[in-house]
């Protein structure tokens, strides 16, 4: 069997998508991440979490409802199993109990793959995921961020009393470490969705300090789509870059299982099509995070996260085709 067949999900007309082992997008499960160019990665992680948990979760239901897409993205004419070789590496092996082990066993992961040239596409888990798997792949550089998330998440702390101090190490606080820790290039960062209450009027004044765009929903009001799209580019630019897509940034309507809920956000029309519009973009992995099935047992917002696991992929295949100069 050529690499061209083997890295490529099960086809609908010999199996039905209920049968069978549960795989990212049907992909072969596969253990070296060197056989591949592309590791679609579960982080079962959500020891972060500071109020609803259950983002541990995620990426099991999406793995089962990804079993919904397909091979051709009909909007970009992306085929990106003809593209990259794709296959699913499975899950890290977390420690629910002990965040920092966890945040240990997450970057030792991340760098295997990173070490064998491989592309990560990850499944979460809350937000704190992004932070290792940032440590593990933008060591030698730091990287650009666009990131759709209704939280800026560059808290510094939480829950620090009475002289104790607080945690530096929750789903609020990855991008202000990563900022800190030099794997972000602050001045190349994008958060997009930005909304809600805040605890207080100087919430998101590090990041506005230290450069970051931030584009609120008031803004996005005035922007639109296209807007957003042509100030992401402007931010980003052409240089190395990582893409987070957090499923809070829609509005709860369109994806009620997750752990911070916060209306007035993207329509699933709104984000595809800006994701969408990062194509081109020389991005180096991506992720989808805080999918908590215990809030939607319907599995909607599953399918959500599996459907924005599929667009960032076909980002990926095509950012490594021009990377590569051709295809798998």
């Amino acid at each position: 069997m050529s690499d061209t067949d083997r890295f490529q999900p099960i086809p609908m007309a010999r199996m039905p998508r209920f049968v069978g082992l549960a795989t990212f997008m049907r992909l072969p499960p596969v253990e070296d991440p060197a056989d591949v160019d592309i590791a679609l990665i579960g982080v079962p992680f959500d020891t972060g979490t500071t109020n609803r948990a259950g983002a541990r979760h995620g990426p099991r239901q999406i793995r089962d409802m990804s079993t919904m897409m397909r091979r051709v993205n009909a909007a970009s004419k992306v085929a990106p199993f003809q593209l990259a070789r794709c296959a699913d590496l499975g899950d890290v092996a977390i420690n629910p109990i002990e965040i920092e082990v966890s945040l240990e066993a997450i970057e030792a992961f991340f760098r295997e793959v990173h070490a064998a040239g491989t592309i990560p596409l990850s499944a979460g888990g809350d937000h704190l995921i992004t932070l290792p798997i940032l440590r593990a792949i933008a060591a030698e550089r730091p990287l650009g961020l666009v990131h759709f998330d209704a939280h800026s998440d560059t808290t510094d702390s939480y829950f620090g009393a009475d002289g104790r101090p607080g945690s530096r190490y929750a789903h609020g606080t990855p991008f202000r470490r990563a900022i800190e820790e030099g794997l972000l290039d602050p001045e190349r960062v994008i958060q997009i969705g930005i909304r809600g209450s805040l605890h207080d009027l100087d919430d998101n004044d590090w990041a506005y300090e230290h450069g970051l765009r931030l584009v609120t929903m008031e803004e996005f009001e005035d922007l639109g789509p296209d807007g957003v799209i042509a100030e992401a580019w402007r931010v980003v630019g052409d240089g190395p870059a990582y893409l987070s897509f957090d499923v809070d940034g829609l509005d709860p309507v369109y994806a009620p299982g997750t752990g911070t809920p916060e209306v007035g956000g993207l329509t699933t029309r709104e984000a595809l099509k800006m994701v969408r519009g990062m194509q081109g973009m020389d991005l180096w992995g991506g992720d989808v995070v805080e999918v908590a099935p215990p809030y939607d047992p319907l599995g909607n917002t599953a399918i959500v996260g599996a459907s924005f696991m599929f667009e960032i992929l076909c980002l990926l295949a095509d950012a490594h085709r021009h990377r590569t100069g051709g295809s798998a």
